[in-house]
């Protein structure tokens, strides 16, 4: 059991998420970086799809109640164990945790997400397949406030891997397929400067800013679906790139859709993001 002393701004459980569903109205949702989920399940042992933690800037503290092997990738932070910096030099992502140890994953220093996971798995119960926390829909468990606890599953007894963690930070260059509706702008605005990532980005989506696109069609449109990575334009102007945890669909038209929106996992309010048209 794990007892969560300290949830930080938004920590929650997340897998591969729950494809499958979009015609039920219910997104993919999943973590947002899912190779470095992949990759700390790797390390202790997990099969891919196996739940683990994700949180964001501030990290999170926890206790655990057995001795534990765990392991930390995505966003780069200071780890500690019972009160002790965990040294982690490139393809060391990996560290044992003594019964009643305490685990605190600190403020990123570059990128965003921390990923944790714990030899057996995260073992809250699944809802349609996957043990994901949807901010949208608010299927799965609950983000994590202090005090909650969660369950482990049994260690499968894989042998822990050893790899190396994603480099993060600096300028963004996204590939995009243009279409369905990139007739309704003058779509070379969307290559010809760049945005910046808003604080207002979340699980959802990534709202940028920059210099708004402008309409050649001013109708409007009845809702369409839409998937993830879609580039929805709202009337401002102002592009969102939806993530893990977009609606199924909207009403604001779509002037293309991102082949890989995993980089956004880790982007900062304020990192650059520039786009590349895709064939």
């Amino acid at each position: 059991m794990i007892t969560v002393l300290r949830a930080g701004p938004l920590t929650t459980v997340q897998d591969l998420g729950r494809p499958g569903y979009a015609h039920l109205g219910v997104p993919r949702s999943g973590a947002l970086d899912e190779p470095a989920l992949r990759l700390a399940n790797r390390f202790v042992g997990n099969p891919d799809d196996a739940a683990g933690l994700e949180t964001t800037l501030l990290g999170c503290t926890l206790r655990f109640d057995r001795a534990a092997l765990v392991a930390v990738t995505g966003a780069v932070a200071q780890v500690g164990v019972n009160g002790r910096p965990v040294e982690r030099p490139h393809g060391q992502q990996l560290f044992e945790v003594p019964a009643g140890g305490v685990v605190d994953i600190g403020r990123a220093s570059r990128g965003v997400r921390s990923y944790v996971a714990v030899a057996g798995g995260i073992a809250v119960e699944p809802v349609l397949g996957s043990r994901s926390t949807d901010t949208l829909s608010g299927l799965g468990p609950d983000r994590l406030t202090d005090g909650v606890t969660l369950p482990v599953g049994t260690p499968s007894g894989g042998a822990p891997l050893v790899g190396e963690p994603a480099r993060i930070g600096g300028e963004l260059v996204l590939g995009i397929r243009l279409g369905p509706r990139d007739d309704w702008f003058v779509s070379h605005g969307l290559f010809g400067s760049s945005y910046q990532i808003s604080p207002l980005s979340n699980r959802v989506g990534a709202r940028l800013a920059g210099n708004a696109l402008t309409r050649t069609n001013v109708g409007e449109l009845p809702s369409e679906g839409v998937a993830l990575g879609a580039v929805q334009v709202p009337a401002d102007g102002q592009p969102i790139i939806f993530l893990a945890d977009h609606p199924t669909t909207g009403g604001y038209p779509v002037i293309g859709v991102v082949g890989d929106v995993t980089p956004l996992a880790q982007a900062r309010p304020g990192t650059t993001v520039r786009f590349r048209e895709l064939d």
